[in-house]
């Protein structure tokens, strides 16, 4: 027979499950947050991860910060380079939230992974993805619709896989660009054509499809894109970019469809440039 080892628990205690746990560190009774709360900058809004700085008094500003402050911003002593090497240990025990959590992101991690995370955090505020305007706007991805058709009515949202992109008055001199939205698979997608003219004075065309969400969302995603007349036609396949990925890089790296105004001119008429736009789901 089986002997089975059992713990009394003391008076008032009561048994909970591995998931109804609080994080706790040894020997003590705070919960992770009330830690978290130890290491807030109050400068930046975030939290001050090692290399954690302190003014003579104690009060913490985080690395990022320091290097443009001349006086603490708690109490106007001097501040020098004084490490806290007590909250540097205590961080390596605490999980700290992203500091995209107002936008919807549940992630928390130890000090050494929270900085990569942000940098790719999808929740991380988006640009505005209108290309031309030099609007400044940033805000949450549920958020960037609304904002385009308040901030940007011009930009056309057209329903389907297939459709046609009519990019009009393409012979118009300097940089243009052309806008329109998708609509399909219960996503938003952008589709962006760019005439662009380098230092020599060669002018390009640069498009691609941009979709409203985030890079694990893009690929599950193909678009075609297709010039074509009676006789011939100019194609490009790829992913989507994702809405947190710029436009300009892969305008640069010349991953799009690129073609010069002497093709433009064989598809275009009367000045008018239709490109053949299909989403496919992978």
């Amino acid at each position: 027979m089986s002997q089975q080892n059992t713990t009394e628990l003391p008076t008032g205690a009561s048994e909970c499950t591995t998931s109804q746990r609080v994080p706790t560190l040894r020997g003590t009774t705070a919960s992770n947050n009330d830690l978290a709360t130890l290491f807030e900058c109050p400068i930046g809004f975030d939290y001050a991860l090692p290399p954690i700085f302190q003014c003579h008094s104690g009060h913490l500003v985080c690395s990022d910060c320091h290097p443009k402050l001349t006086c603490c911003p708690t109490c106007r002593g001097p501040l020098g380079s004084i490490r806290n090497l007590a909250l540097e240990k205590l961080a390596t025990s605490v999980l700290f939230p992203c500091k995209y959590d107002p936008y919807g992101c549940e992630t928390t991690l130890p000090p050494q992974g929270k900085v990569s995370h942000e940098v790719l955090c999808e929740f991380r505020p988006c640009p505005c993805p209108c290309p031309g305007t030099f609007c400044k706007w940033q805000g949450a991805l549920d958020a960037v619709i609304p904002h385009l058709k308040n901030q940007h009515p011009f930009v056309a949202t057209l329903k389907g896989e297939d459709i046609i992109f009519l990019a009009t008055d393409i012979n118009l001199s300097g940089a243009l660009d052309w806008v329109m939205i998708q609509s399909c698979y219960g996503f938003h997608f952008m589709t962006v054509l760019e005439k662009k003219e380098n230092h020599e004075g060669y002018q390009q065309f640069f498009s691609t499809v941009q979709l409203i969400g985030t890079h694990k969302q893009a690929v599950n995603f193909a678009y075609r894109l297709e010039l074509t007349d009676h006789k011939q036609q100019l194609t490009w396949e790829a992913t989507p970019l994702s809405i947190h990925e710029e436009i300009e890089t892969a305008i640069i790296k010349k991953d799009c469809l690129v073609f010069d105004t002497s093709t433009a001119q064989i598809f275009a008429e009367n000045g008018n440039l239709g490109i053949n736009v299909s989403i496919n789901k992978c």
